[in-house]
This record gives structure tokens, sequence and C-alpha cells, in this order.
């Protein structure tokens, strides 16, 4: 059984998908709204998981790594923020990042677990893909301060931006994926042997459970380098490409424009309910609203230095395709907006929103699970914040087959070293 510290967690997207193979357990999960009195998110974690490992509501920032359980890896989806880091006031080779931004939380506390023989063997992170090119004034720098950070750590880093839909999921949701794994694993040392190419399109972490190819004409959207361990010197002067699949070992990343072999995804209809309440449904004025929003349009607008200028933007389908899966859910979910999904009813075809419990099929979770409590609106909102479950449990499985892999202990180790040497 692997352990698991659990950050960021909201409603439990990933202790959900991690648990679901029956090999890991949230041994401590934090998740704290700042500036809220209502802890929603806190109360449906807490609630779901209630007597299952330990439940934190605060400021990770004030959380020392030492006072968290043992575990073996450490996962969350934190905010895409400003990564840039500054030198320490001292002058020294210290590095000071800004106020807040949760990644250095991430790696402040695996730094304190490191230090007391506790580091984490992986770590499996989720942000939004735009991520690969922020900020954009600086393409590329903020990731990659992160896998600079990550090398200094110790670790090796593997990623790949999945849209659940592309591996037969029932929303259109893309996202990037991290996963960093110690450099002293068998698996990196195995990993170190194989080609680039053979890590990212079969042999790696993601590429086992989601299959990709390199079609010709993607031949030439590779991105190869070498981070310093200076990360100062990465944030103030990195500017490159990295592209949805990449590797990074001891420093040198490899980054690779890859085709998903898709599967066939679920139907928005497929996750409808047969019976909805009537304030599901559009009224006349709703529905006169969404046609606008969602329709064609070109508008002629005054910017603030007095410059007009022509805002278009191109039609969406109303109501949705019902034989193609979900866009993706944002926060505003079931509001009158241009991104709300607006489907006709199974049995009626009148135009209603999805159902807190559509939104929750949508994203892989049990029905009713953010029935905790919490206003509608926050249901809503908690869906448009998660992750895909499904997604989640085949890395989970991905991650125990490299587990077994692993020696047991430190006999085993030396055994495998002699068979090497004199073998």
């Amino acid at each position: 059984m692997l352990n698991v510290i659990e950050l960021f967690a909201g409603v439990g997207g990933f202790r959900l998908g991690l648990e679901r193979n029956g090999n890991f357990q949230v041994v401590w999960g934090n998740q704290w709204e700042p500036s809220k009195k209502a802890q929603d998110a806190f109360d449906c974690y807490s609630n779901n998981f209630k007597d299952n490992g330990i439940h934190s509501n605060e400021d990770i920032s004030t959380v020392s790594g030492s006072d968290i359980p043992r575990a073996e890896v450490l996962v969350g989806g934190f905010p895409c923020q400003d990564y840039s880091v500054a030198r320490s006031l001292s002058g020294e080779m210290g590095i000071q990042g800004k106020k807040g931004v949760l990644f250095w939380e991430i790696m402040r506390l695996i730094e304190e677990r490191s230090q007391i023989g506790m580091k984490p063997k992986y770590v499996l992170l989720e942000n939004v893909d735009r991520l690969l090119k922020s900020p954009s004034k600086q393409r590329g720098r903020d990731f990659g301060i992160m896998l600079a950070a990550f090398n200094v750590a110790g670790y090796n880093v593997e990623w790949r931006v999945i849209n659940a839909a592309d591996y037969g999921m029932a929303q259109r949701r893309r996202r990037v994926f991290i996963f960093a794994y110690d450099k002293n694993l068998k698996y990196a040392k195995r990993i170190l042997k194989k080609t680039d190419l053979k890590v990212l399109e079969s042999e790696g972490f993601f590429a086992a459970k989601f299959p990709v190819t390199l079609p010709l004409e993607n031949i030439n959207k590779t991105t190869e380098g070498e981070l310093t361990e200076d990360i100062v010197s990465v944030s103030d002067s990195y500017n490159g490409n990295f592209y949805n699949s990449g590797i990074m070992r001891d420093g040198k990343f490899t980054s690779m424009e890859l085709i998903p072999i898709k599967k066939d995804p679920v139907p928005l209809l497929n996750i409808l309910e047969e019976e909805v309440d009537e304030k599901y449904y559009l009224t006349d004025l709703a529905k006169e609203k969404f046609i606008y929003l969602k329709g064609p349009k070109k508008v002629e607008r005054t910017a603030a230095s007095g410059h007009s200028y022509i805002f278009s933007e191109g039609g969406m389908s109303l109501p949705e395709v019902m034989t193609m899966p979900g866009r993706t859910m944002l926060t505003s979910e079931g509001t009158v907006n241009r991104s709300t999904h607006v489907v006709p009813d199974k049995k009626t075809g009148r135009w209603r929103y999805l159902t807190p419990i559509e939104c929750e099929r949508l994203n892989g979770f049990p029905d009713d699970w953010t029935d905790t409590g919490m206003s509608e609106r926050m249901r809503y909102f908690c869906m448009g914040n998660a992750l895909v479950v499904n997604l989640i449990q085949l890395m989970a499985d991905r991650i125990f087959e490299i587990e077994n892999l692993e020696p047991r202990n430190q006999e085993l180790d030396s055994k495998e070293e002699q068979i090497t040497l004199f073998g």
C-alpha cells in the first residue's frame, strides 16, 4: 500500500482516482480556501472521506513538512501563478519566490521532508495547459523554472497535456499533468537507458496508459535544451517552446508535439439524468440571452486609449451536440454564460442547464458527491475546478506498476547491484 499526501485537494478528485486503484491510501489531505469563511470544498472532502486519514483545513504555508505522516506519493492540482524567483536579500544563492505562489509551497514541503528522510518517491501534479507557454512575454519561463526546481530537488520529470475526451471520457477537458520521480529509483535508471522518443512514444510514464503517435508533419515540433541548476538564471533568461509531451533527465529536456491515439469518448447524452426538476429548464428570457451569447457576433468597441476596434467571435452549438462529449466545464457552469452547457432534455427536448449530478458525471465523480450541505451554485463551482477522476485512476495504475518493480528494501537493492557487477 502506497501512502499519499494530497495538497490543494478541492473535493477529492485526486484521492478518488488513486484509491479506486486499491493500492493507495491518502494519509494527509489539505484543502484551504483563503479569505473565505465557508470552507465548502473542505467540508465536502472531509464528509466523503470521514474517519479516513488526516484532513487539514489550514494555510499550507503554515504547515511544516515534518508534521505530515510518512508518504511515498505527493499529489496536487495547484493554481497557475507567476513562478518567477529572485536572489534572497542576502545576495547569496538562495532564492525567493513571490509570496503566496503555491508551487513553492510544494517544493518547500519536499525539501523539508527530504531533510528528515521522508522525501516522496513520486510527485503527480495537475495544471491548466497554458502553463507550458506562460508568461506571454517570456514564453515557457514558468514551466522551465518548475523543471529546474525539480532537478535541483533530485527528481526527473515527464509531462503530458491530456484531453480527457481523447481517452474515452465524457468531457473535452485539457490539462497538463506533471510526473516527477526520484532520480535514485530503479525506474529512473531504466528510463535513462531509453531514447527520449522511446520514452515519450511508448515506454514512459504517460505513454503506457495514454498512447500517442508522432506524425511526420510534427517532426519539427521538438525542443531540446538543458536547464542550469541556478533557478534564478532560468527565471531571468529562459525563453522557449514546451510542447504537449516531454521528459527532463538531469536537467536535459526534450519536448515534442505528439498526437493521441484516440478512444471513443462518452457522449453527452449518456450522462444526462432521466428526470430533472423544473428549475433547470430555461425561461424564455434565458433562452434569448443564450441565443445571443452563443451566436456569432461582430461588435464595435473602444479601447481605453480611445482606439476603436471590432470584437468578433464565432458561433457555438445551441443546444449542445449530444453525440459528442461535453466541452470543458468552467466554474460559471449553470449560469447564463457563453461557456455554460445548454442541453435538450432526454424526454421533452426542452432546453435546460446541466444538473449538479450531471456535472459530477462529466468529471467521473459519483452522483451527489458534492451534495454535502453547500449551495447548488458552489456545487457547480467545485466541479468547474475539479479534474477528471478517471484519468487519475489510470495514472494510479501506472504508478503502482512502477512501484512493483522497485526493490522492497536495501537488501534487495544490494543483491541487484551484485548481479549487475558479477553476473
